[in-house]
Parts: C-alpha cells; structure tokens; sequence
C-alpha cells in the first residue's frame, strides 16, 4: 500500500507544481510559500484537537520545521543568484542521496529489481538536465553555497521524517510542521518588509502586479495539492516495512505531470531529449513497484 501511496504524493507534487507556477503570475515565491502553507494549515486546523502530542514531539517538529523553511528559503536564494539549470540539476541529485543515506542509516535492502530502477531513474534525471542545459555558465559563490544549504537540509529533513513517523502519527506531524512552517516564513517575510526588502519586492517596477500580494484561486489549488501530496508522503513513510529510499525516487515521477501540462498548458518545445528521458522515468518505476 506505501508504495501506491507515494505515487499518489508524485502525481499531486506534479500538479502543485503546475499550480504553484500559475500562481507565480501574480505573486512573488516567497509570498506563494508563505501564503500555501498558511491555506495548508488551515486546512488541516481540525488536527490540532485531535492530535497534541507530548512538547517533547512538538520539538522535535519544531526542528523539522527549521530543516524545510532552511531548504525553502535557500533554494530561492539559489534561484536569484544562479541560472535555473544549474539549481534543478544539483536539486535533481538530493533523492539519490536520501537513498544512500537511507542504505547506511536505517539499513534498508532494494531487490535486484528495484536497483534496477534507481539506476534507470538516475540516468532519466542526467538525460532531463543535459536537454534542459542553456549555456548559461554565470555563477556565484554564494549561490552555490545556498543550493548546498538547500540539498543538505532537504536530505536531512526526509531522513529525519523516517526517525519521527516511528513514534508519531501521520497527521500530528503534518498538521503542527506546516504550522511551524508557517511562523517562520510569516517572521522571514515580515522581517524582509519591515526592512523594506521584501524578496517581492527587491529590484521591480512599483507597477509590477507582483509587487505586491494579489489574491489568486491558485493559491487555495496548490495549497490543496500539497496537503493531498504531504498526507500520502506521511502516510507511506509510518506504514510498516515502508522504504524511505524508494519513496524518496518514486516522488520524482512529479515530473511526468509537469511535462505532459508543461505542453499542453505552457507550450513548452524541444521535448525530443526530455520525452526520452520520461520513458526511462516510467521504466524506473514499474521496476520500483514490482520490485
């Protein structure tokens, strides 16, 4: 069942994706995040009442709440000061680490099948970069310093997900981490506007109509997709005899559902490299399942 369900959490990631990109015509990044995971939290409020949990499991999700905001946060940094290639393609290594990692920590075991699809999904991330590759060598420390950040706290986060669902439930842990979540971007972006350099805001036209937050239906449609695609995540990683390193590759199949909306909504071209490329996607995880 775990494995179906970290296909559905793929699947639902993919079309967040495509919603929060819609959402990215009238917001800026760090608003659409803040402002998802507020939706997100309200709607799973009802939790709240029904899971409170000993302060010590409130810490440790408070640090879990630290991990993901530290991975957010510098990922955009990583976005304004390097070229898009160059962040998705090192983003694109962090499940193959979660799964390494995954091997030694928690002594996980892959069958001959389902190594087989690890390295057939690795060899659909390297095609999907090398066809996404612009040219473009600009590049800056600092940039790649907070991509580092964002890959290290990302795996940190998914590694220490696998330690918390041991001793807690599923919902506890999306429901009070997406509140946490919330308060430390509402005090990042509060900061940044009080300062007055709100990541919106920084270097645009006054009349940029994402100068400022602009309410979007979006917004409400990612922030449903992704307590949809969180909640099947959680529930996968506390069933029992659940695979952290096969979750972490399954959830790439993300991408399937963005390219094939990346055509048909966004008219995306040269798919040649890329539609190869999502063929061995698929081949990687028909051998995860049946693996």
């Amino acid at each position: 069942m775990w494995l179906w369900l970290a296909l559905l959490s793929a699947f639902l990631l993919g079309f967040y994706d495509i919603a929060k990109k819609k959402a990215l015509s009238k917001n800026g990044p760090l608003e659409i995040l803040l402002s998802v995971t507020a939706i997100s939290t309200l709607l799973l409020a009802p939790c709240f009442f029904l899971y409170g949990g000993p302060w010590e499991h409130h810490l440790m999700l408070m640090g879990k709440a630290v991990l993901v905001s530290a991975s957010w946060v510098s990922g955009m940094i990583a976005l304004d000061l390097l070229p898009i290639t160059t962040v998705s393609t090192l983003k694109a290594s962090r499940p193959f680490i979660v799964l390494l990692l995954s091997l030694v920590i928690y002594g996980e075991r892959l069958s001959p099948l389902q190594y087989l699809g690890v390295v057939l999904a690795l060899v659909s991330v390297i095609m999907i970069t090398r066809s996404g590759k612009s040219g473009d060598r600009t590049a800056d420390r600092r940039g790649y310093i907070a991509i580092a950040v964002s890959i290290l706290t990302g795996v940190a986060s998914a590694l220490y997900d696998k330690h918390i669902m041991a001793s807690m439930e599923p919902l506890f842990v999306q429901s009070w981490t997406n509140l946490y979540i919330t308060l430390l971007l509402a005090v990042w972006v509060g900061g940044k506007w009080l300062r007055g350099r709100n990541a919106a805001n920084v270097s645009r036209d006054p009349h940029d109509p994402k100068a400022s937050f602009h309410w979007d239906w979006w917004l409400v449609a990612a922030a449903l997709l992704i307590t949809g695609a969180d909640m099947a995540y959680f529930f996968a990683l506390g069933q029992e005899g659940s695979l952290l390193s096969v979750i972490s590759i399954m959830r790439r199949a993300s991408v399937i559902v963005t390219f094939v909306f990346g055509v048909i909504i966004f008219k995306e071209k040269k798919l040649g490299g890329k539609l190869a490329a999502l063929g061995f996607l698929v081949a990687a995880l028909v051998c995860l399942m049946l693996g």
